[in-house]
């Protein structure tokens, strides 16, 4: 049992680790409580990392103590795959890479044995919500990603309720609330404030008794203000991103801001990039920067500890101006609102209401906002450093998967400056999101252009080790070649490629989602050999290539059904059906939405299980 850190080593909640520089060894000790409060070291899970030398060389390796009691989530623990495959590669590239990362070091802005604390309260709190998750998404991400950010911003008000002497705790407003799970955290810790966003959840039934959500579209005019909150949050919200700075500073003088941007947009659609020199990602934070700073914000950055590959936040908690110079910094915000718009109708100005006038007159601080061409920012290519385990993330916006909720038709400018947009061209997200996933295409549409496809790779040549293009009976299999996903466009016809890139990702994502019959790795194309899957597994078996055990022989097998030589493996062996006499029911599944019954999982149509092709 241990309580205090011993020497060589630190002490955080949670965490122990001991230091050997002469030995170059650092070995972490994941520490868990009992129920008598003794700390105790989880000895299934100590793993260590050695930096060695031979001659001119430098290794780097990881070694886990208890291999066969380990245990992963994925998220608090790592998994052994992640340590040996993403870990090693990113600490040798830090070690050799000389290139400033230009972002700021993790939780810069919070005392980080605070944030630690508080980050294992909040986890332990909300850790069984990961097995009742009702949404769709990936429960461990979401519910420890909001989690971190919920820490930070309670550590953030607590350091501000300090400075300012005061005890009340801050109010806020969640712009784009998604699953609604970091505003029922913030409220659970006694801060007063509500979630809005433009659909609702299934999963705010949970929430609803002690949370107030609510479903509607935030537009950015002046019925979109909110003078009695002191916080405004934009966590990954998209096109209001931007605006949130304006909203917060239209709201009153004391309402301040935080967000988190993911998806590029500007004030109008998307972000066109300007700057070559620089990443995407670092140009859209320097672009949300300005207009914080343009706004009278004094903006600043800090990269969180979330699993998430867009980690970096900006936070304006104070303004550059007196309160008196409201109407005048306005105007300056008005117009650099139209100059950056696109197309748009007459200009909206904006009339600073009672909230501003009343807030009492602070004294002078920093000169007026910089604009875009006097701010210097170094132009880096890297992506923040130091990314959280199993961070492998598409930047998607919040609580979706598969689904891309889409701006409304384009409206008349003249329309929206009739509704008091303050920039007329602004589209609000539709509702209902609209799916786009290749998933509402008609299945002829879908067969016929798989059996094109995979016509073109039976006819390329393959080389392949001797015996390796027979099957497990011996009888002669061929597994095709492969092909760029260029080169199989430029062999479908021009309608099917226009009806293909109305969905996202187009041909790429119809032939991923087609995971029985192809592979597509680093951009090329391979008809799917399943006794190399089931190979993968044997060796592997951490790895779901195949169906579970309830889904086996509940799907008809493609290539029993059109390809030339038949399966590659026996009926016995294959997990999909073999004819229709091995096909199964489908297994009921429980529904992920909160309130619905249990709703069977749909089969793939045999297809009347045709000839083969």
């Amino acid at each position: 049992m241990l309580s205090l850190p011993m020497d060589g080593s630190a002490l955080l909640t949670g965490r122990l680790w001991e230091e050997d520089v002469l030995g170059g060894t650092v070995t972490f000790l994941p520490l868990e409580e009992d129920a008598d409060r003794s700390v105790r070291i989880q000895t299934s899970n100590v793993y260590q990392i050695r930096l060695s030398r031979s001659q001119q060389e430098w290794f780097m390796s990881v070694s886990i103590v208890c291999p066969e009691h380990w245990h992963a989530d994925g998220v608090v623990h790592p998994t052994p795959t992640w340590l040996g495959e993403i870990l090693l590669a990113r600490l040798a590239r830090w070690a050799v890479g000389n290139r400033p990362s230009g972002f700021k070091s993790t939780l810069s802005l919070v005392p980080i044995a605070r944030y630690s604390q508080v980050y294992e309260e909040l986890k332990e709190k909300y850790r069984p919500m990961v097995k009742v998750w009702p949404e769709v998404t990936d429960p461990a991400k979401f519910v420890f990603e909001d989690v971190a950010i919920a820490t930070y911003l309670l550590v953030l008000w607590e350091q501000e309720r300090a400075r300012l002497g005061v005890t009340e705790r801050q109010s806020f407003v969640d712009l784009g609330c998604g699953n609604g799970l970091l505003a029922h955290i913030l409220c659970s810790q006694g801060h007063p404030g509500r979630g809005i966003d433009v659909r609702r959840r299934g999963i705010w039934a949970m929430f609803e008794a002690e949370t107030r959500l609510e479903e509607g579209a935030i537009t950015p005019d002046d019925r979109s203000l909110f003078p009695d909150a002191d916080w405004l949050i934009g966590n990954h919200s998209d096109e209001l991103t931007p605006w949130i700075p304006v909203i917060a500073a239209r709201s009153s003088y004391r309402c301040r801001f935080f967000v988190l941007p993911c998806c590029f947009f500007g004030f109008v659609g998307k972000y066109p990039r300007r700057q070559s020199q620089k990443t995407q990602y670092r140009e859209y934070l320097d672009f949300v920067t300005e207009v914080g700073q343009v706004c009278g914000f004094r903006v600043e950055e800090d990269c969180l500890r979330i699993p998430s590959t867009k980690r970096v936040c900006l936070i304006g908690a104070s303004r550059t101006y007196p309160a008196a110079q409201e109407a005048a910094v306005d105007t300056q915000r008005t117009q650099y609102i139209h100059s950056q718009g696109g197309p748009r109708g007459p200009l909206q100005d904006h009339k600073p209401g009672p909230q501003h006038a009343s807030a009492e007159p602070a004294a002078p601080e920093d000169p007026a906002p910089v604009s875009r061409d006097t701010q210097t920012t170094e132009a880096q290519s890297a992506a923040p450093e130091g990314l959280a385990m199993g961070a492998e993330l598409e930047p998607v916006s919040r609580d979706t998967r598969a689904t891309e909720a889409q701006p409304t038709a384009p409206e008349d400018p003249a329309a929206g400056a009739a509704r008091g947009l303050w920039l007329p061209a602004f589209q609000p997200r539709e509702r209902a999101e609209r799916v786009r996933n290749c998933g509402t295409l008609p299945r002829d549409f879908v067969n016929q252009v798989v059996l094109q496809v995979a016509g073109l790779l039976l006819g390329r040549k393959h080389v392949c080790p001797e015996g390796a293009s027979q099957d497990q009976s011996g009888k002669p299999w061929n597994p095709g070649g492969s092909l760029s996903l260029a080169d199989v466009a430029s062999e479908l016809d021009r309608v099917t490629l226009q009806r293909l890139k109305r969905e996202c990702g187009g041909l790429q994502t119809l032939l991923r989602n087609r995971h029985q019959v192809f592979a597509v790795r680093d951009g090329r194309v391979h008809l799917r050999d399943w006794r190399e899957e089931l190979s993968t597994r044997a060796t592997r078996p951490g790895l779901r290539r195949v169906p579970d055990t309830d889904a086996f022989k509940t799907r008809p097998c493609w290539f029993f059904a059109h390809h030339p030589d038949g399966c590659a493996l026996p009926a016995a062996h294959c997990p999909f059906a073999h004819g229709p006499g091995e096909l199964r029911p489908a297994p009921t599944r429980t529904s992920r939405r909160a309130g619905q019954p249990p709703q069977p999982v749909p089969p793939e149509s045999p297809n009347s299980w045709p000839e083969k092709s």
